[in-house]
């Protein structure tokens, strides 16, 4: 597939920027919390399908305006629907959901989560779906799924959420609905710093900018081995370890580090 650049991308159900080669998504309905919909859940997850191919985008941030990150799925655009559908319309929309978080696990940038206010249902599974999470004191957490009739496993929430905070507090937190604080987000390793409101943007921009500095090619080996290892012994993950970090060395920003090594210089990486 030819490559994409990641201004060329023009959605319609969130705002997308590219800038100093991170892109920045801010979902931008605050008068209802940034609650998503039909289309921009299959928008989202077309974006970052997209960015397999995205070579000028190094490291992305998710967002919302006003206040919050999201509310989930919107109760009138989405929730109401959903009971009038039939069993194949369902779940056709429940593996569309989570073909958005295999997107996000896919697609080779680092995803930082800026999370200030609600971030609740689906909002909390892009959230727990990201690589860093920032918070601000006052933000809370929700799976709130238990709370309209649902199971907590929903777009990988049992899968994933143990891995982060454990199985003791991931089955609670998706048994009740009940919103984690920023302070229990923080010490159960949900997010990995909270900050003010007023600087939530810029912790993240000043993470993504120094990610987006390094090896963006050994970055995305990074980020595809944290995913795949869940899945093998240590054995097979230290033999794909030794895979991956052999096709790194063969890089030109390995030798990129080695010579400004010697120089005493600081590497100026490129990501190829």
């Amino acid at each position: 597939m030819n490559e994409i650049r990641g201004e060329n991308i023009k959605p319609l159900h969130f705002n997308w920027v590219v800038e100093n080669h991170i892109g920045t998504i801010t979902l931008n309905r605050p008068d209802r919390k940034n609650p998503l919909t039909f289309e921009s859940y299959a928008e989202l997850r077309d974006l970052f399908h997209q960015l397999q191919w995205v070579k000028n985008v190094n490291v992305l941030i998710i967002t919302g305006e006003g206040g919050n990150f999201c509310s989930g799925g919107d109760v009138h655009d989405i929730i109401g629907p959903l009971t009038k559908m039939d069993m194949a319309s369902l779940l056709d929309f429940t593996r569309m959901t989570g073909d958005l978080v295999k997107a996000m696990r896919k697609c080779p940038q680092p995803i930082i989560a800026a999370i200030d206010g609600v971030c609740a249902g689906a909002g909390a599974i892009l959230a727990m779906a990201a690589d860093l999470r920032y918070g601000t004191p006052t933000s809370k957490v929700g799976f709130l799924f238990t709370r309209v009739g649902l199971a907590g496993c929903d777009m990988g929430a049992c899968a994933i959420l143990p891995r982060i905070i454990g199985q003791g507090r991931a089955t609670e937190l998706l048994l009740t609905g009940r919103m984690m604080t920023s302070d229990e987000a923080l010490g159960w390793g949900f997010y990995n710093d909270i900050a003010p409101h007023e600087k939530l943007i810029d912790i993240a921009m000043k993470q993504a900018t120094r990610i987006s500095a390094g090896p963006n090619f050994a970055h995305a080996m990074t980020k595809k081995a944290l995913h795949q290892e869940w899945n093998m012994g240590i054995d097979e993950a230290i033999e794909a370890e030794a895979q991956s970090q052999a096709i790194c060395m063969q890089t030109n920003d390995f030798m990129r580090a080695y010579e400004a090594f010697v120089a005493k210089e600081k590497p100026e990486f490129q990501g190829n």
